[in-house]
Parts: C-alpha cells; structure tokens; sequence
C-alpha cells in the first residue's frame, strides 16, 4: 500500500536558536496556506522578543502570494514561544490544536498561579482538533492524528504522503522526544509512534525540531521507512518494555529545556503574552522549585 502523493507545497524555516523547525504548507492552486509551528524569538538574559523568525514566514508568504487558512501548532511547546498570535495578527487564519489541550491547560494553570480569568477550557484557540478530524489546507485533505506521550495533547498533521510529526520523533540519529513532561508516557508515546510507523514505507516525515550529531547539517525531512531501519530509540525490533526502560532512563537525566517556563505560559494561551499588569507591561512567571530536574548543567534537549 502506498500513501497518496499529495500536491502540497512545502516550505521549511529552521530556527537554529531552538533547533525548531517553521512550515509553511500551500495548495498551489487555491494558493490557500496553512502554517505550522512558528517562532517568536526570546532573549531570556533580556526578557525581549523578537519577531526575527515570524517575519521571514510573513515574507515568504508575501513573494508566493499565499492566503493563510490555519496556523497549526503541534502541541504547546516548551522549547519556543509561539508566534501564532503575531502572525494571526498579520495575516490572520485559524490558531488551532488538539483538544487535550484542556489536560495540559489544567497543568499548568495551577503551577504558574494565573489569573482568575485564564480558564483551562482551550478557548484561547480558534479551533481543537478531535483525533482524526479531517480538514482543508484549500482544496488539500488534511487529517489530525492524536499522538500523545510528549505530552497527553500533541498532534501529528497527515496530508497526503507527508506527516508533520511534531515532537513525536526526531530524524533517525537523534531519536525520540522526552517523555517526562507533565501528563507524558513513555508507553504512550511508544504507541503513538507506531501508530505513525503503520503509514507506508514511502510516507515523508517532517519533524519539528532537529538538534543534529557534530558534523550533520540541520535536517527536517525523513521517511517511515527510514525511522523503522534507523531510528535509534525505536527502530523495527524495539519492544515497547525496551522503549519505556530506554526512555525513562535518559530522561531522568535531562535536564528541563531552558526555555520551557517561559514557553509554556505563552504556548497554552495560543501566542499570547500574558496580560499586561497596572503598568502596562507583561510579566512572565517563573515558579521555583516546582518542576523536577537535575539542577543545572546537564543535557537540556528535548530527545
């Protein structure tokens, strides 16, 4: 069997701060365009954003001559902020994701403390997506898959013969995504993964992120095929009790992302900073000693 050769129009943008990869997805014909995953830029040592990364989609967007339908997160990261509600702003489309959202909006509603008017039900997006709810990137049949195990709401997008992935799985020397995130499974994740794994051998896989091996340039694209002979957490043969020892014991040695109690608090609220307060300017709260982690120093991937 052999996935359905799709016309879509691929554009990736590598954010090589995060290791985060942009896609911007169009129907040729319609000029109809989806994007996926965008970048607000963060300074941590600064507290300033940039929109660096966003406005190179905005100006591809321009030169191609694309209408934005959707803008499409994978679930809410914790190594970006998320510039969808800047390039809403701009070019408007639909901010979408999956509705286990709600799951990771509960989370961390009550570890950050926010505000009585922040209510963990997934209205701040304009759209969430049920497990295989089917859409349209113009004239494109699109499909959102539940993929949980990173975390209980992440999503991987079908489009003819390509999937983006997500966090997912990374390229084949880099492996997997954690999976000791609030609400994350190794075995969930395991099952999710293969759930992908099951397309056919030629199926494009376009992941979210890439933290490349010294000496290999930042790559995005790979196949089910390719995962299934060289992924290295979860090739063809891996049982999913050797998934889960492999996975829980490398996460336990992960430190968390830099990035992700910053991220997250923007992510859950679809791009959004948080409200201004009495002065006018927005503040980012940074709870202490209430993730885990190793305290500093170690591996901070995501993989």
């Amino acid at each position: 069997m052999s996935a359905p050769v799709s016309p879509l129009a691929v554009r990736a943008f590598f954010d090589d701060r995060t290791g985060t990869v942009t896609y911007v997805l169009a129907d040729p014909t319609t000029r109809q365009a989806a994007i996926v995953d965008p970048v607000l830029n963060f300074d941590f040592k600064s507290g300033r954003t940039s929109t660096a990364q966003a406005d190179r989609v905005l100006a591809h967007l321009a030169e191609a001559g694309l209408t934005v339908q959707w803008i499409l997160e994978t679930h809410a990261h914790a190594d970006h902020l998320s510039a969808a509600r800047y390039l809403q702003e701009r070019v408007g489309g639909r901010i979408a994701i999956g509705e286990h959202i709600r799951e990771v909006q509960a989370v961390f509603r009550k570890l950050y403390n926010l505000e009585r008017e922040f209510l963990p039900d997934g209205r701040q997006f304009d759209h969430l997506f049920r497990d295989d709810e089917v859409f349209h990137i113009g004239a494109i049949e699109a499909r959102a898959l539940l993929v949980p195990g990173h975390t209980p709401a992440c999503l991987a997008y079908l489009i003819g013969d390509a999937v983006f992935v997500g966090d997912t799985m990374f390229m084949p020397d880099v492996g997997t995504a954690r999976a000791d995130f609030p609400g994350g499974d190794a075995a969930t994740l395991y099952r999710s993964i293969h759930r992908l794994l099951a397309l056919p051998p030629a199926t494009r896989l376009f992941v979210c992120h890439d933290y490349p091996p010294d000496g290999r340039a930042p790559a995005w694209e790979t196949s089910v095929a390719a995962q299934r002979q060289r992924n290295i957490h979860v090739h063809d043969g891996v049982t999913e009790a050797q998934f889960v020892a492999l996975r829980d014991g490398r996460d336990a040695k992960l430190d968390m992302p830099t990035l992700i109690l910053p991220s997250i608090q923007v992510n859950i609220r679809a791009g959004r900073l948080p409200p201004p307060e009495d002065d006018g300017v927005s503040y980012l709260k940074i709870p202490l000693n209430v993730l885990g982690g190793r305290g500093g120093g170690g591996d901070s991937s995501d993989s």
